[in-house]
């Protein structure tokens, strides 16, 4: 390869290239080099386009002469002139590095004017096709290269052919086509200022850096962010000799894939259109027909064809997308890409190419992408649905819902246990919507962001949300909401889709998601070459049956809190809470007592021989009380209506209690083990309904082995909390011990999700057994970021501003947050040894951070049951990548 060279011809490229020459020009260089017939030409190269977009002063002198320099040698190739006789026209094509399809700029038939239109007329004996291939030049050109709307040159044309009441392009004859182009120049010199360009020379320049500029545009900038594509890569030019499928009906254009893109069959599949240009299949305005049928039309052209995309597929060993043109029945590749392709696809190709021999177990895990995986597990919006979309926010949790707008929770479960599918949508949602949440198929609402309350549940009961959804206005009290200047009222069947944040009018088709065979054993193969154990965050037996059934190694955080939202639970919460004294508390947690212990042995049940880590109460209390200014309105209503004095009295003394534990920042307040040291006796309960659970299953036959219970203690960041919340528990346990005359085996950790308890890890460790790093809180307290009120306020902007790479409630800041877990981790294995090492935050389902997390060397992730799958494949591909 030569270097300090910014353009090369198809001869000196390959596919080893792509970072230099792009997809495109790689793959054509690939092709042209294993003898398929490959119209001749060159590239200008990604660092070519880096360099231009960085000096902002157009095409410098090198490179100028690099590219005539090569233009000289395709004349010679060809033996045709650009510009000249017998004329040589060219096409200018945009070729990322990595796929990103119809993103960027294309400009066909370049080379065409006045002069040239007359040379291309007399050397194909037709007048009617240069006129065709002038006028689709000019608004090609003129759309991408000056800037001239495309809906100017659509709406001339559209106007000739009402005019002659043909509806296609191709019905139109020589005259009605010398007038469009007329009128086409005309527009140019309207629109533009000036006279369209008419020197070869100048138009390939010119289209060159409408290419190079193309990488800036909008849409690119939105798909690179969308795909985690690096701004820095560029793209290339391809400059390549034109080849005609309007020549007649001998003539013709198509794309193709090697295998069925939406079901992975290995079967051929693609369009075609007789006497047209590439655009005219992806325009819509005249129909293709299916690939097929070109066996019937031209026979040798559909065996050539399909002989080389056999060859293809094998030298590429993946599906192909290719492009080809055919000129008076003389077949021509144009481009072939690895082929974008379905969640099912994909897996169904990875697994039947591994079966086929073409690929390695290893790469098939390495052709699935952990996101697709997760678009297998949630219902889909049929993708051929005719939509009408609302509102947009943002995308939650995955999968898409449909049901009647609901604002009120008790009411959502109430219609929901008539049979009635219903759509919780509020401005926010808190614990006390719990159940509301459980009983709607989807959650939207207009404030919060992707790791808020609404979104984190909804992610654990692999439900869909959209959150932060801002045009959404709801008014409660009228029961009704407006986006922009329409209003709904409640009980209106909307839609959402929590994979890309849309809001739909009406009730949109469903995909139902299945298991294939093929995920299975794809999934199977990933369980095979991970490190890391994967389990699940669950806090009910069922969330714990459907864990096991997705793979789950075991409970990495079982939230115990969620066990007191149940609305026949609450009144004992709420008695608790308002207990003047510890007597009374204890008499109200002996009600709870019983309710925990249920839950525990449900789920040590359904988890028999995997650990399970339950999380001691964690939030304050005041989450468990009515809303403070709901409760004021009631007391104030109350009192002018001179209600029951015992009803204002009960109410009265309900919002003291709820106005002494309100918290300016409730986040660092009064939660966690701050609970536990203030009010043992919740925690003391807590631990007894564990052993309890775990008795009671021994009791049952369950053998004791089967049973490993991991006790966490939330919030520390000191040495003496853990050390007395240890104590709290050894304790209780040990009560009990004696009481049943029998032992079992468990352990007492920490939740690391303070920076302090980082850094005192070591401290730490001598008394924890486990940690498991809370990277949801402790990304707040590094960060000091508020998780609703930065995604709703500045995170986007700084996401834009390119202050951060990724929004950190996401992915792990692994330069603050992910180095004082390196930092824990190496000063509590300095204290002990065999400290148990895991993370439980909503980071523990994220490709991206799982990496990260394997490479420290943790042993463990957990995340929401329904991401499991994704975790597991997102682990194999670390221990790939070592």
């Amino acid at each position: 390869m030569k270097t300090g060279h910014y353009v090369y011809p198809f001869s000196d490229g390959d596919k080893s290239m792509k970072s230099l020459l792009g997809g495109k020009g790689a793959n054509l260089a690939e092709m042209a080099k294993i003898g398929l017939p490959v119209p001749p030409g060159f590239i200008v190269t990604t660092e070519a386009c880096n360099q231009y977009l960085a000096r902002n002063e157009g095409i410098w002198p090198d490179l100028e002469f690099e590219i005539l320099e090569k233009l000289d040698l395709l004349e010679e190739e060809t033996e045709r002139v650009f510009g000249g006789e017998p004329l040589l026209l060219l096409s200018v094509r945009s070729g990322a590095v990595v796929s990103m399809p119809g993103m960027m700029d294309t400009v066909l038939n370049l080379g065409l004017n006045r002069t040239t239109l007359e040379t291309l007329a007399k050397d194909t004996g037709n007048r009617r096709f240069a006129l065709d291939c002038y006028r689709r030049f000019i608004q090609m050109f003129g759309d991408v290269v000056l800037n001239v709307g495309h809906h100017h040159f659509e709406n001339i044309i559209t106007a000739a052919r009402n005019e002659k009441k043909v509806r296609t392009d191709a019905e139109l004859e020589e005259a009605e086509l010398e007038k469009i182009v007329e009128n086409f120049l005309a527009l140019v010199q309207r629109e533009w200022g000036s006279a369209f360009p008419e020197d070869p020379r100048q138009q390939l320049f010119l289209a060159i850096e409408a290419v190079f500029k193309s990488w800036n545009t909008n849409r690119a900038i939105v798909y690179r962010k969308a795909n985690r594509i690096p701004e820095t890569l560029g793209t290339a030019v391809n400059v390549q000799t034109m080849v005609f499928g309007n020549l007649g009906n001998d003539s013709g254009t198509g794309v193709a894939f090697t295998r069925n893109p939406s079901t992975g069959e290995a079967k051929l599949y693609g369009e075609y259109l007789l006497n047209a240009q590439g655009e005219d299949v992806v325009a819509g305005i005249r129909t293709p027909h299916p690939l097929s049928e070109l066996k019937e039309v031209m026979p040798a052209v559909y065996e050539q064809f399909l002989e080389i995309c056999s060859k293809l597929e094998l030298h590429y060993r993946d599906m192909q997308d290719i492009e080809f043109t055919i000129e008076k029945g003389i077949l021509y590749m144009l481009q072939t890409r690895t082929g974008k392709r379905t969640a099912p696809a994909a897996v169904k190709i990875a697994v039947d190419m591994v079966r086929d021999g073409l690929i390695s177990k290893k790469e098939a895990l390495q052709r699935v992408e952990p996101e697709q995986v997760e678009q297998l597990l949630h219902c889909r919006i049929d993708p051929d649905a005719k939509l009408t979309i609302i509102a947009k926010g943002l995308p939650a949790s995955p999968g898409a819902a449909s049901g009647k707008v609901v604002f009120d929770a008790d009411r959502a479960e109430k219609m929901a246990g008539q049979g009635e599918k219903v759509l919780l949508v509020r401005p926010e949602t808190t614990p006390d919507d719990i159940h509301g949440i459980i009983a709607a198929q989807g959650i939207l609402t207009s404030r919060g962001g992707m790791t808020s309350h609404a979104a984190v549940v909804a992610r654990g009961m692999g439900k869909p949300c959209v959150s932060g959804c801002e045009e959404l206005r709801i008014d409660l009290g009228k029961g009704r909401f407006k986006v922009g200047n329409e209003e709904y009222e409640e009980g209106v069947l909307l839609s959402i889709d929590g994979s890309n944040g849309s809001v739909f009018l009406g009730e949109v088709p469903m995909i139902e998601p299945e298991f294939t065979a093929e995920f299975k054993e794809l999934i199977g193969w990933a369980d095979e070459m991970r490190r890391l154990k994967v389990r699940a965050n669950a806090d009910n037996p069922d969330d714990a049956r459907r864990a096991i059934e997705l793979g789950a190694q075991g409970i990495g955080l079982c939230r115990t809190e969620h066990m007191f939202m149940a609305a026949d639970r609450i009144p004992a919460v709420q008695k608790m809470i308002l207990s003047s004294d510890p007597i009374e508390r204890r008499a109200a947690l002996d009600d709870l007592l019983p309710m925990q212990q249920a839950d525990f042995t449900g789920i040590f049940r359904e988890m028999a021989g995997y650990p399970v880590t339950i999380r001691l109460l964690d939030p304050p209390l005041h989450e468990f009380l009515p809303d403070r200014e709901e409760l004021l309105l009631e007391v104030d209503h109350l009192r002018r209506e001179n209600a029951e004095p015992a009803k204002l009295h009960e109410k009265e003394v309900l919002l003291q209690k709820v106005n002494s534990l309100s918290e300016s920042n409730p986040m660092l307040g009064h939660r966690g083990c701050r609970l536990g040291l203030v009010y043992p006796e919740i925690y003391q309960m807590q631990v007894r309904a564990i052993f309890l659970a775990l008795f009671e299953l021994l009791r049952e036959g369950l053998p004791a082995d089967k049973l490993q219970p991991e006790i966490m203690i939330p919030l520390v960041g000191h040495r003496e909390e853990i050390v007395a919340m240890k104590n709290l528990v050894d304790q209780t346990a040990e009560e009990l011990f004696a009481e049943k005359r029998e032992r079992i085996p468990y352990l007492v950790g920490t939740m690391i999700e303070l920076p302090r308890a980082c850094l005192v890890a070591d401290q730490l460790a001598e008394i924890a057994e486990f940690f498991s790093f809370g990277t949801n809180d402790l990304t707040q307290t590094t960060l000091g970021y508020s998780r609703d009120d930065s995604e709703s306020k500045f995170l986007p902007f700084y996401l834009q501003q390119k202050i951060l790479k990724a929004n950190p409630f996401a992915e792990i800041d692994r330069d603050g947050v992910g180095k004082l877990v390196e930092i824990a981790i190496e000063k509590g294995k300095s204290a002990r040894q065999n400290l148990k090492l895991g993370v439980c935050g909503e980071h523990g389902g994220d490709p991206a951070s799982i990496g990260f997390f394997h490479a420290i060397g943790l042993e463990y992730i957990s995340c929401s049951p329904y991401r499991l799958p994704v975790a597991r494949l997102a682990a194999a591909r670390a221990s790939m990548q070592g």
